[in-house]
C-alpha cells in the first residue's frame, strides 16, 4: 500500500504527525470525534477541539477512553465517518468496544501512538502494542486492519486510505504510529480526499421511515447465529487478504545480502545504518512493512531466497518478529535487535549484527 497518488496536492505546510492525522481525517469527511487525553497523543484531541466546529462536525472529550469507543460506536451505526486516538494504556481500556464495533461490521479510524510500557510506562516512544494491535486484542475472533506510518506525509496519506477501507469492508482501522512520528514536526503536503466510490451505507441507522429498520448488534441469543456472525467475519477478512494492496516498502533490497526489517520509526533508523554500512562495502538494505495486518508475505518470500540473512528492529522485545518468521517459511536466518521502555535502536548496536550475518 503505496501512499495515495496526490495530483491535486497544495503546497507542503510544516505540522506534527498528530496535527496532519487529525487534518486529513477532516480532509476524508470525519465529522465526529471522542476522545480523552493522554501523553503524546494530546495534539490530536487539542487539534479537532478546535477544527471540529469550523467543518461543523462534532468533538466531545469524553469521560473515559471507555466511554470514547463506545460514542464511537453510536456514530459509527449512524453512518458517520469517525475517528478516535490515544495512546497505549488508552487503546487497552478501549479494547471491550473495538470488539463490539469489530463484532457489529462497523467502519471507524482508532489512532494509536503508543508510548512505553507495560502498565503507565512512560510517554517515550515504542512499539510494544504490535501483538494487540495485529491479533486482534480484544476478546473473540476478530481482526483490524492495521496501518504503519513512518512519517508526517504518512500520517495524513494512510488517514485516507484507513476511512476509505473501513467502509469498504466495514472493519474498524487502526493506524498504528508512535510517540516520536506523533510528535515530530515535518513539511507535508495535504492530500485531497480520494475519491474512492464506496458502497452506499444502507445499513445505517438512519431512521426507518418508509423502509424496515435496520439492526445493528454484536449479541445474538442463539447459538447458530453468533457462529453465523463469525463465519461472515472470517469471510470478510478472507476477502480484505485477497483484494487489500499489502504495503511494503523496499529501500535497496534488490541486491542486498542483509535486509533489516523494521516499521514505523525505527525503519528510519535501519535505513540510515543501511546507508552508512554501504559506504563499508555491505551490502545491507531494508523492508518497511506499511501494513501490518494483513502482513505483506509475498515480499518477505521473494527475498528469502536470495539474502543471506534477515534482521528485524523493533522497539520492543519481539513482537513482528514472529510475522517474519512465518512469512520466510525457515528459507533464510532471521536475527532480532530489540530494546522497549521508551529508548531508540541504537545504530551500532544494528550495524554490528549487519556484519556479522554479512560474513
Amino acid at each position: 500500500m503505496n501512499a495515495l497518488n496526490n495530483d491535486k496536492k497544495t503546497d507542503r505546510v510544516l505540522m506534527k504527525g498528530n496535527e496532519a492525522m487529525a487534518e486529513a481525517a477532516l480532509i476524508a469527511g470525519c465529522r465526529a470525534y471522542f476522545g480523552y487525553p493522554i501523553t503524546p497523543q494530546n495534539e490530536v484531541p487539542a487539534y479537532m477541539s478546535r477544527r471540529m466546529p469550523e467543518v461543523g462536525g462534532v468533538f466531545l472529550q469524553s469521560e473515559s477512553e471507555v466511554a470514547a469507543i463506545n460514542m464511537v460506536f453510536g456514530a459509527a451505526a449512524s453512518g458517520s465517518r469517525v475517528m478516535t486516538s490515544s495512546s497505549s494504556p488508552g487503546i487497552s481500556l478501549k479494547q471491550e468496544g473495538i470488539s463490539y464495533l469489530a463484532g457489529a461490521h462497523l467502519p471507524c479510524v482508532i489512532a494509536n501512538v503508543q508510548r512505553a510500557g507495560p502498565g503507565l510506562g512512560g510517554i517515550g516512544a515504542a512499539q510494544g502494542d504490535y501483538f494487540q494491535a495485529v491479533k486482534g486484542g480484544g476478546h473473540g475472533d476478530y481482526r483490524l486492519v492495521v496501518l504503519a506510518p513512518a512519517s508526517v506525509q504518512e500520517m495524513a496519506d494512510l488517514t485516507i486510505q484507513a476511512f476509505d477501507i473501513a467502509d469498504e469492508y466495514l472493519t474498524p482501522v487502526m493506524i498504528l504510529s508512535d510517540a516520536v512520528v506523533g510528535q515530530m514536526t515535518e513539511p507535508v503536503v495535504l492530500p485531497q480526499k480520494s475519491g474512492k466510490r464506496l458502497p452506499e451505507k444502507t445499513w445505517a441507522l438512519t431512521g426507518a421511515k418508509g423502509r424496515a429498520p435496520n439492526v445493528i448488534r454484536s449479541y445474538f441469543s442463539v447459538v447458530e447465529d453468533v457462529y453465523k456472525n463469525n463465519v461472515r467475519l472470517q469471510e470478510k477478512y478472507r476477502r480484505i487478504e485477497a483484494e487489500l494492496p499489502r504495503g511494503c516498502e523496499e529501500f535497496m533490497a534488490d541486491d542486498a545480502d542483509v535486509l533489516l526489517v523494521a516499521y514505523g520509526v525505527t525503519s528510519r533508523i535501519a535505513k540510515s545504518v543501511a546507508v552508512d554500512l554501504r559506504k563499508e562495502g555491505i551490502k545491507a538494505g531494508v523492508l518497511r512493512p506499511v501494513t501490518l495486518w494483513p502482513f505483506p508475505d509475498s515480499v518477505f518470500k521473494r527475498h528469502a531466497g536470495r539474502v543471506k540473512s534477515l534482521i528485524v528492529v523493533e522497539m520492543s522485545y519481539g513482537q513482528m518478529v514472529e510475522d517474519v518468521k512465518l512469512s520466510v517459511d525457515c528459507r533464510v536466518p532471521v536475527g532480532f535487535y530489540g530494546i522497549g521502555g521508551g529508548y531508540l535502536p541504537s545504530e551500532d548496536d544494528i550495524a554490528k549484527l549487519v556484519r556479522e550475518a554479512a560474513s
